[in-house]
């Protein structure tokens, strides 16, 4: 690789016209190779393997700027295939980008690609950004990661449209609770104007009750001051005559009777006055 670096210097000096596009790609990838091949606290085979695919990436420059170029993306993910070697670029805006794109495609399940352990970022060459290594499983844990935040920001979504259902079914219940007392505060008045009324007749009736009952006693003791007048005149018609006598008796066992019949209608009376007066009491 060091023995390539000066080959790519020549060529991007000469200016010639394949290279100028790809100059500064191909110089990342150098010095990322150059890099990788001074000392290191790596294992010697991982080392070589680290320039063996940085070697191999470096020979498919051009094709990895074409490709992120044509994508309009600020680099790609490039890698060979792990399984037949074939060149593989997934363009992205940032690593995580890229590889989001990848897992998101059809292509990504069909298990055609073999992605290594370690991949490279290569920026287009209008970007000043020297390639970057990036592992699969970083990239996994991001994406992972993403996907989570993806679903929290949905929950909470969930959490505020609910939040807002919930709120409108309080403000429902708020106005149907107001609506509900408005019209048990008029059933309630209602209900009371009419009890008034029931009350207010019911006074009357009471009053109506005890002015008959006072003059039905009023006309039982007239009747009773009465018949003790015509007793008296009947006595003192008896001794003057016999057929007077006779009628008489049979006058006095006829006033009796109507008395008894009176005094059983006065308490009958007085009952049906206990009876509404008890009512009455109920009621207040």
């Amino acid at each position: 690789m060091r023995q390539l670096l000066p080959v790519l210097l020549g060529r991007i000096r000469r200016g010639a016209p394949h290279v100028l596009g790809s100059g500064l790609p191909l110089m990342s990838l150098a010095l990322l190779a150059v890099g990788c091949a001074g000392p290191s606290l790596m294992p010697r085979a991982q080392a070589v393997a680290i320039k063996d695919r940085d070697r191999a990436l470096a020979l498919h420059a051009d094709a990895i700027q074409t490709a992120t170029r044509q994508s309009g993306n600020v680099g790609a993910l490039a890698f060979l295939d792990a399984k037949d070697g074939r060149l593989v670029v997934l363009p992205g805006d940032t690593p995580a980008d890229a590889w989001a794109r990848y897992t998101a495609s059809p292509e990504s399940r069909t298990g055609r690609v073999s992605v290594p352990v370690v991949v490279v970022f290569v920026h287009r060459a209008d970007v000043p950004k020297a390639p970057e290594a990036v592992t699969q499983s970083a990239l996994q844990q991001e994406q992972a990661l993403r996907t989570s935040v993806a679903a929290l920001e949905t929950e909470l979504r969930d959490a505020r449209r609910t939040e807002e259902r919930l709120s409108l079914v309080e403000r429902e219940l708020a106005e149907s609770i107001a609506a509900t007392k408005q019209e048990t505060d008029k059933a309630l008045a209602a209900a009371r104007a009419d009890m008034q009324k029931e009350l207010s007749s019911l006074a009357e009736d009471l009053a109506a009750a005890r002015k008959f009952m006072l003059q039905t006693a009023q006309l039982g003791w007239l009747n009773h001051e009465l018949n003790v007048e015509n007793a008296s005149g009947i006595r003192k018609v008896a001794t003057a005559s016999q057929e007077l006598t006779a009628s008489s008796a049979r006058l006095e066992d006829t006033m009796r009777q109507l008395s008894d019949s009176l005094a059983s209608q006065l308490k009958e009376l007085a009952n049906r006055l206990d009876t509404i007066q008890a009512k009455a009491s109920s009621l207040k």
